[in-house]
C-alpha cells in the first residue's frame, strides 16, 4: 500500500537524451514516485530563465527531489533556484562554470560553439549501416537508442547554454555524483563530489545498480549509507 506522504523524484536526462536513460532506475515504490522530464524545444532566442519556467510546468509536486544528468544537471540546478526542493542530486555534470573543461571554456571565449554542425546530429544512427568497426556500431546504436532530440534549434540552444553557463558557486546542499572515467567532464576539474570508481559519463545507464542501492539514503540522509565510498574534497 502506497504511503500518503510519497516523495516525488523528478529525473532530467542529459543533452538531447530521452528519459529512457532512467529505465533501469528503481526506488522503493512505497516511498517514492518517479517522474521523467522531457526536453522542450526552445523558442527562438529564449533565455534560460524563460525555458526553466516552462520546464517547471511539468514539476507539479511541492518540495520534489530533482536529479539531473549532464546538461540536465544544469537544468535542475536552475530549477532549484526557483522552487524549494527536498534534495538536489547531480550526476555526471558540473556545479559551476569553474568545473567546465578547458575546451568548453575556450569554445565560450572564441565562440567556436556557434559553428558546430548540429544539423548532422539526426544522422548519427546511419553509422550502424556503414562498414565501420563493431565498437563504432555499438556506440552509434547506443546514441540512436537514447539520444532522440535532434532538432537543430534545440541543439544550438543547449550547447550555447552549457558552454556559456555562468554559475559562480555551487548551490548549497547540492549532492554531486561523478565518475572518475568521465571524459566529458573530467574528474580533475570537479570538487566536492561522491566519486564512482570506473564510472563514465553514461554511468546512469551502465551502473544503475549502484544508483538503485544508494539513492534512497542520498535522498533521505543527504549522504551515502556506506562511508567507504571515495569522496573528493577541496
Amino acid at each position: 500500500m502506497r504511503s500518503t506522504s510519497m516523495t516525488h523524484v523528478y529525473f532530467m536526462p542529459g543533452m538531447a537524451a530521452n528519459p529512457s536513460i532512467f529505465e533501469y532506475i528503481q526506488l522503493p515504490d512505497d516511498q517514492y514516485t518517479i517522474h521523467w522530464l522531457k526536453w522542450k524545444i526552445p523558442y527562438k532566442n529564449e533565455c534560460m530563465h524563460s525555458y526553466i519556467t516552462r520546464m517547471l510546468e511539468d514539476v507539479i509536486h511541492p518540495h520534489p527531489v530533482l536529479i539531473g544528468v549532464s546538461f540536465g544537471g544544469v537544468i535542475v540546478q536552475e530549477m532549484a533556484k526557483l522552487i524549494p526542493v527536498k534534495r538536489l542530486i547531480l550526476v555526471s555534470t558540473v556545479k559551476s562554470k569553474h568545473e567546465l573543461p578547458a575546451r568548453m571554456k575556450m569554445a565560450r571565449k572564441t565562440g567556436l560553439y556557434k559553428i558546430l554542425p548540429t544539423s548532422l546530429a539526426g544522422r548519427i544512427g546511419d553509422l550502424e549501416n556503414l562498414p565501420v568497426g563493431e565498437f563504432t556500431k555499438k556506440r552509434a546504436h547506443l546514441y540512436k537508442q537514447y539520444l532522440s532530440v535532434s532538432d537543430k534549434e534545440y541543439l544550438d540552444w543547449a550547447i550555447e547554454q552549457m558552454v556559456c553557463w555562468d554559475q559562480e558557486e555551487p548551490l548549497k546542499g547540492t549532492i554531486h555524483i561523478h565518475g572518475d572515467k568521465d571524459v566529458v567532464f573530467p574528474i580533475k576539474n570537479i570538487e566536492n563530489c561522491i566519486i564512482l570508481e570506473g564510472g563514465t559519463h553514461i554511468m546512469i545507464i551502465n551502473r544503475f545498480r549502484w544508483f538503485n542501492k544508494h539513492l534512497p539514503s542520498l535522498i533521505e540522509e543527504g549522504k551515502l549509507a556506506e562511508e567507504k565510498n571515495t569522496i573528493k574534497k577541496d
